[in-house]
C-alpha cells in the first residue's frame, strides 16, 4: 500500500534540484535537499518511538524546519497536531492531554514550562527552534536522509486541527490524506497554479490557510514558495517583485495599501491575490482595484473542511461573496431549525459534503453525529444564500464564531475566563468591526452588587491565561446584558451598541 498524500505532495520531488523555499535569510531551498531532510526527520521520529497513527503536537515558529516536520510526519505515518505559537501552556496542556500526544515539539525557550505540560501526559519533549536547531534537529543529522514512506491510504489520518466550539471546549477536527489530497487537488486547479508560480507566503503554518491551501497546493504544483517568518509590511514590498501570486487575510491587503510604495508598477507582473479567514471590506476590495488592477480573489473555508469555495479565477470575482462550490465539493442552503432545502436567494444555513470534508471530531462520536445529516452533508454552523448567478455569500455565523485578524475566537471560551474574575457577575463577548483586523473582540461585563471592577486589572489578569488574539480588545462595564423573553442574551444589541467603539472610541474602555 501506498502513502496517500506523501506519493502525491513529495514523492515526485525527490532528488529535484528544483527550487522550493526563498528563505529570508537569502538561502535558497531545493526540493530534493528539503527532502533529504525530511528523511532525516523522519528517521528522528521512528527513533523517538513514534508510530502510525501516534500524534506528534507542534508548537514552534514559523520555519523551512517546521515544514520539513510536517513532511516528515505524514511520510512516517504519523498525525500532525500544529498548535498556535500563542497558546499559553494552560491551552497546549489541554491540547496535548486531549489528543494524547506522544511527542510534544516546542521552541527552546518554553521546554521548561512544556516539560511539565508533557511530562504530565507521558509525552516525550524536544526543542525545535526558529533558526532550525534543537534537540530534535540534533538527533535527526544523525540520520539517514532516505526512509521509506509508512503505508497510509486515503482514510489514514493525516492531521489533527483543533476549533473551539461553543461550548468552550476544543474539538479536534480529524482530516485525512484524502481530505487534503483533494482539496489541494480543486484549488490547483481553480486557481491554475504550475511549477513556474512562486508565491508570497507570510502566513502562520499552525492552521489551515497557511499550511494546507498555501503549502500543499504549491507541492501539489511544484511552486516555489518565499516563506517568510510573519507578515512584515516592509519584507512583503520588498518580496513582492519576486512572486507572481500570494495569500493572505485581509489584515495583510489593508496594510499595504497604507503604504504608497505599494503601488501599481510593484504588482504589474502578479497574476493572483487571494484573502481568506476573515470577510474582505468592500471597500478594500475598490481601494485594492483601483491601486493595483488587480481584484482580490476571496474563497471559503473552515477547520474541518478545508475549502470548500472559491470565486473564479478566470471570471467575475465579486465583492461580499465567496464564488461558487469547488469542482469536487457540494454546497447548499438548507433550514436552520428543520434542515430542509431553502430556495435560491434566501438565507439559511451552509451545508458542504465532499472529499474535503473532515473525518469527525477526535472521540467525540457523538458531537460528530450531531453535525452531519444522514446524507454526508456537514452542518458548517454558518449562515449564507446562494445568489441568482450561483455566488454562495456568508452572511453570519449561527455559532458567533468572531475571526479576528485571520483567528478563530468564540465568545465562550473568554466568556468562561472573564466570569471567573473577581468582582464580574456575568460577561459576554462579541465581535465588531475593527479597520485592521476584520473584527475586534469587544467584552461587556456585570460588575458583582457593590463592586466597581477596574477594566485595566482584569484585562492584566487574563493576559496570561488565554492567546492574545482571544483577549478582548476593549472592555466595557454594562448595568445588565441585554436578554430576550427566552432569557437568551442578545447579542445582536452588543453588536449594535458597541459596532463603532474601534472607528469612534468615545465609550469608557480599556484597550490592548
Amino acid at each position: 500500500m501506498s502513502n496517500h498524500l506523501y506519493d502525491a505532495l513529495f514523492a515526485p520531488h525527490e532528488g529535484s534540484a528544483n527550487p522550493f523555499l526563498y528563505l529570508e535569510d537569502g538561502r535558497t531551498l531545493s526540493y530534493g535537499t528539503f527532502l533529504e531532510r525530511c528523511g532525516q526527520f523522519a528517521h528522528a521520529l521512528a527513533t523517538l518511538g513514534i508510530e502510525p497513527g501516534d500524534r506528534v503536537a507542534v508548537q514552534v515558529a514559523k520555519s523551512a524546519e517546521a515544514l520539513v516536520l510536517y513532511a516528515a510526519c505524514i511520510r512516517a505515518g504519523a498525525v500532525f497536531l500544529p498548535l498556535n505559537t500563542a497558546y499559553t501552556d494552560t491551552e497546549v496542556d489541554y491540547f496535548v492531554g486531549n489528543a494524547g500526544a506522544k511527542l510534544l515539539l516546542c521552541d527552546g525557550r518554553n521546554s521548561s514550562a512544556l516539560g511539565a505540560v508533557a511530562a504530565g501526559h507521558g509525552a516525550a519533549l524536544m526543542t525545535l527552534n526558529a533558526d532550525g536547531n534543537g534537540t530534535f534537529a540534533a538527533a535527526a543529522e544523525r540520520q539517514p536522509t532516505t526512509f521509506p514512506p509508512v503505508p497510509r491510504d486515503a482514510d489514514s489520518l493525516a492531521a489533527l486541527l483543533y476549533t473551539s466550539g461553543t461550548t468552550g471546549r476544543s474539538k479536534g477536527a480529524m482530516l485525512t490524506h484524502g481530505n487534503l489530497l483533494s482539496n489541494a487537488a480543486d484549488l490547483k486547479d481553480c486557481w491554475s497554479f504550475t511549477d513556474r508560480d512562486v508565491l508570497l507566503h507570510a502566513l502562520p503554518i499552525f492552521h489551515t490557510h497557511g499550511l494546507f491551501v498555501a503549502s500543499n497546493v504549491s507541492l501539489l504544483s511544484g511552486a516555489s514558495m518565499i516563506f517568510l517568518p510573519e507578515f512584515k509590511l516592509d519584507d512583503m514590498i520588498h518580496r513582492l517583485p519576486e512572486a507572481t501570486a500570494m495569500m493572505g487575510v485581509p489584515t495583510f491587503y489593508t496594510r499595504m495599501l497604507d503604504d504608497e510604495r505599494f503601488t501599481h508598477d510593484l504588482v504589474a507582473h502578479m497574476r493572483l491575490f487571494v484573502s481568506g479567514s476573515a470577510p474582505l471590506l468592500a471597500e478594500t476590495h475598490a481601494a485594492f482595484e483601483a491601486r493595483t488592477g488587480h481584484r482580490i480573489l476571496e474563497r471559503y473555508g473552515m477547520t474541518e473542511t478545508n475549502m470548500n469555495t472559491s470565486n473564479p479565477y478566470a471570471g467575475e470575482r465579486r465583492a461580499g461573496t465567496v464564488g461558487f462550490p469547488l469542482a469536487s465539493v457540494d454546497v447548499r442552503i438548507t433550514h436552520p431549525e428543520t434542515g430542509d432545502a431553502m430556495p435560491a436567494c434566501e438565507t439559511g444555513m451552509i451545508e458542504v459534503r465532499g472529499p474535503n470534508v473532515f473525518k469527525g471530531y477526535w472521540q467525540m462520536p457523538k458531537k460528530t453525529r450531531e453535525e452531519f445529516r444522514d446524507d454526508g452533508f456537514f452542518i458548517t454552523g454558518d449562515l449564507g444564500r446562494i445568489d441568482s448567478d450561483g455566488y454562495v455569500q456568508i452572511v453570519g455565523r449561527a455559532k458567533d464564531l468572531i475571526i479576528t485578524g485571520g483567528y478563530n475566537v468564540y465568545p465562550k471560551e473568554v466568556e468562561l475566563l472573564l466570569d471567573t474574575l473577581d468582582g464580574v457577575q456575568e460577561s459576554a463577548v462579541v465581535g465588531v468591526p475593527h479597520p485592521d483586523f476584520g473584527e475586534g473582540v469587544v467584552g461587556a461585563i456585570v460588575p458583582e452588587k457593590g463592586t466597581d471592577p477596574d477594566i485595566e486589572t482584569l484585562l492584566k489578569e487574563i493576559r496570561e491565561k488565554i492567546a492574545r488574539f482571544k483577549q478582548p480588545k476593549r472592555l466595557f462595564v454594562v448595568d445588565a446584558l441585554p436578554r430576550n423573553a427566552m432569557g437568551k442574551v442578545q447579542k445582536n444589541l452588543l453588536r449594535d451598541r458597541f459596532a463603532h467603539c474601534f472607528t469612534e472610541p468615545d465609550q469608557k474602555a480599556a484597550s490592548l
